[in-house]
């Protein structure tokens, strides 16, 4: 995943890009089978012990979605924690550093 986590003025703006087919079951392959699907079921986001982001996804959710959000209570440095796991069962996480407001 890339996250860039930013903190100005004491609110934390995290942008996530996820890479993930997100597949709906629903599409068909050249030949004309079904893609099955495999989507991203949940997704959250730590400061610390802290879940500052949670979502459940379907399969509506396009591939390689991008999230945005604000949280308060971060610093510079602080550490986010992103993780999530989908219809197969299959996880992962990662991590970023907040970063202190650009000038």
């Amino acid at each position: 995943m890339r996250i860039r986590a930013d903190v100005r003025d004491g609110l934390t703006d995290v942008r996530m890009q996820v890479p993930h087919p997100m597949e709906s079951g629903q599409r068909k392959d050249d030949k004309g089978a079904i893609i099955p699907a495999h989507f991203i079921t949940r997704l959250e986001v730590r400061h610390g012990e802290r879940v500052v982001f949670s979502a459940e996804f379907g399969p509506s959710v396009s591939a390689n979605p991008f999230l945005r959000f604000r949280f308060k209570g971060a610093a510079a440095g602080d550490r986010l924690v992103a993780s999530w796991v989908d219809s197969r069962g299959e996880t992962r996480s990662d991590e970023a550093q907040v970063a202190g407001a650009a000038a």
